[in-house]
């Protein structure tokens, strides 16, 4: 259905968020009320759409997220399904919190544990849960002892940017090879919390410029919109374009292609979980109508 509307053969990657229930409620999250949702897929309904992206359109890989997927009953089902069955690379993206456990489990069919922080120590336990930054690097020298490769995702607001450096080295010593700089978008919590919101767009600039000019202990990959200026204006995905890097699916169902869309239900497209199909859905707003810039990344 996708390549018939759009021409769209190939989708290198599936965001699959397992279910909108989550440990935390952080003060910045896209979902916002929807964390008190109880949509969720079964490990069935993930694994056939798994199933249906990997032979329709190409897909190798899948990261794994809510919510909290660690909180998902069955996701040690869903990982070593994918990575056993379907050859799919597997990633996840998690706060982090109390997964020990979990993750040792887990960790053979794991090729990519993300770890959420939003700074060091007090300035992350703010935004996020007391007590979730020393969790988080519990985690994450559990990953580097099991032999789990691993990253981090930040998403940068007022009260965090001045951390970057300091959260980088940190992770650096931990042995986590990639830090992903996100910019804050005001849905879901966030639009309740304007004070996150970094009004001084200069500010970007100077971490940029910190960035090139420190010499840093992993890769930094940076959301383009964290610049002066913002990204440029690459659109959503159009009939001339026969391949994109990733597609995003919520708890319901809901597709999204571009990550600018995620979280303001401007969706097109929508598996139905029962009939394991994708179906065209056209709005006024959804992301091809209207249409939706994406998010470009750069490397430091």
């Amino acid at each position: 259905m996708i390549a018939d509307i759009t021409g769209i053969r190939r989708i290198r990657m599936l965001y699959l968020q397992l279910l909108y229930r989550c440990n935390f409620t952080c003060l910045h999250c896209f979902h916002g009320e929807r964390l008190q949702y109880s949509d969720a897929f079964t490990a069935g309904e993930a694994v056939s759409l798994l199933t249906l992206m990997r032979d329709e359109y190409g897909t190798e890989s899948v990261t794994l997220l809510g919510g909290e997927p660690f909180v998902y009953r069955e996701l040690p089902q869903v990982v070593r399904h994918a990575k056993r069955e379907l050859g799919l690379r597997v990633e996840i993206c998690t706060n982090g919190y109390r997964i020990e456990r979990h993750l040792a489990g887990i960790a053979p069919h794991l090729d990519l544990l993300r770890v959420s922080l939003e700074g060091v120590g007090s300035a992350n336990d703010g935004i996020r849960k007391r007590g979730s930054y020393q969790s988080a690097l519990s985690a994450l020298s559990l990953a580097r002892d099991l032999g789990v490769p691993a990253g981090a995702t930040m998403t940068v607001t007022s009260q965090n940017i001045g951390e970057v450096l300091a959260l980088a080295s940190i992770l650096g010593q931990l042995g986590v090879q990639q830090l992903k700089l996100h910019h804050l978008r005001p849905v879901g919590n966030a639009a309740d919390h304007p004070e996150l919101l970094v009004t001084d767009t200069t500010a970007y600039g100077r971490l940029r410029e910190e960035l090139a000019q420190t010499r840093l202990p992993l890769e930094v990959i940076v959301d383009e919109d964290l610049s002066e200026h913002g990204a440029p204006e690459v659109c959503a995905p159009s009939g001339g374009l026969r391949e994109i890097d990733r597609i995003e699916a919520d708890p319901r169902g809901a597709l999204t292609m571009s990550c600018k869309a995620v979280g303001k239900d401007s969706h097109a497209f929508w598996y139905e979980k029962t009939a394991n199909r994708i179906v065209h859905r056209p709005s006024a707003t959804d992301e091809f109508t209207l249409p939706v810039p994406d998010v470009v990344y750069a490397r430091v």
